[in-house]
């Protein structure tokens, strides 16, 4: 399966909703409308910091396709939020009847990751953001501290939603490792997303230990 590539402009076209609403469709998730999108990303707006410009926090693919026009990136940690996989994905990272799983931030501990700062259509920017990580729920948008080398900075983030039914919640090492071993989807394996989520980290020279520890048991895993 060769996979689709989600860029900015494909997103702004709605080939991320497009493939979202297959999932709909076999009644595996609800999308959220336009005017609910709006909504959240209007109160989000509502919430920012007064000083500062926009930059967003991310820890998985954000880090590798961002798919929004960024002027700075920056090595950071939250604290209070942890990453992990607990997201089924049906569809872009799996099948419907193999899901596989996508990072998420869920709470207790701490977590390394990029703070990306949006140009000055920063507006333009988060609403091609909102298409891609608001689309079915699985996902809360909130403001957190970015702690850097530069001092702290305020952050979007997206935050597991624990209500939704693409929150699977913790599960044992060795289902985790099946599934990134196995699945794949329209958007490419599980196992690829983490591989590019490592490869990010290292850029900003960070060594994703307890990443790497899972990697290697994912490879393991294909190589049996």
């Amino acid at each position: 399966m060769t996979p689709r590539k989600m860029d900015r402009d494909a997103i702004r076209k709605g080939a991320f909703i497009d493939i979202m609403r297959e999932g709909e469709r076999l009644g595996l998730f609800t999308i959220a409308s336009e005017s609910e999108r709006r909504a959240s990303l209007d109160q989000i707006l509502k919430d920012r910091p007064k000083q500062g410009g926009i930059w967003v926090f991310g820890y998985g693919s954000l880090m590798w396709n961002p798919a929004m026009h960024v002027t700075d990136r920056r090595l950071g940690r939250v604290y209070g939020l942890h990453r992990c996989y607990r997201i089924s994905s049906p569809i872009g990272r799996g099948m419907p009847e193999k899901p596989g799983l996508t990072l998420c931030l869920d709470q207790g501990g701490s977590a390394s990751g990029m703070a990306l700062r949006l140009n000055r259509k920063s507006e333009e920017e988060l609403s091609i953001l909102w298409d891609r990580e608001m689309i079915t729920g699985a996902y809360n948008a909130r403001w957190v501290t970015v702690v850097t080398e530069d001092g702290p900075l305020p952050a979007i983030t997206f935050v597991a939603n624990r209500d939704h039914p693409r929150y699977v919640g913790k599960q044992s090492d060795d289902e985790i490792v099946k599934i990134l071993a196995t699945a794949e989807g329209c958007l490419g394996s599980a196992h690829d997303y983490l591989k590019q989520t490592i490869g990010e980290l290292e850029k900003l020279g960070w060594r994703a230990t307890e990443l790497h520890a899972l990697e290697k048991r994912v490879s393991r895993y294909n190589q049996a």
